[in-house]
């Protein structure tokens, strides 16, 4: 048995790290579907300000959600080198327009650190732990809670 696999059936989950703008956040990798390049965005009407529109992926209509956008910090300026991750939030598939996907962790529970007591309701809503790793700080989201109510009709 690898190192990895000992670690997941200790406790351990793997997630994948990616960045917005400065910031580095990670999601459970069992939730990403696949990851792709940036693909300008059909624009719907009356759509949430963080969704960008809809592409066709193998036939599907795929919403986009600027996910810095979502999350309160500045809209993404989409380029080529911006990535999609394809995830399953709930019972609906959606990409998320990030700038590019960093690392993929293996970690145990006792790495994740609670979220700060003064984060706001809407960071705690959505943070499930901070990661203190190699000198940078992750982010632990849950993407269920970052779409919950009427924003997951829109998507």
């Amino acid at each position: 048995m690898t190192n990895a696999a000992k670690h997941l059936t200790n406790g351990g989950r793997e997630l994948i790290a990616f960045r917005v703008g400065d910031q580095e956040f990670c999601v459970n990798i069992m939730s990403v579907r696949e990851i792709r390049g940036w693909t300008p965005a059909t624009p719907m009407p009356h759509a949430p300000s963080y969704m960008l529109g809809v592409i066709n992926l193998r036939g599907a209509v795929l919403p986009i959600i600027d996910f810095s956008a979502r999350l309160g910090m500045p809209p993404a300026q989409p380029t080529v080198r911006h990535v999609i991750i394809v995830a399953q939030v709930n019972r609906q598939v959606v990409g998320l327009l990030v700038d590019a996907v960093s690392d993929i962790l293996t970690v145990s529970d006792s790495d994740i650190q609670p979220t700060p007591d003064i984060a706001s309701e809407f960071d705690r809503s959505f943070a499930r732990g901070v990661l203190a790793i190699e000198g940078r700080m992750i982010c632990l989201v849950e993407l269920d809670s970052v779409f919950q109510g009427e924003e997951r009709e829109a998507a």
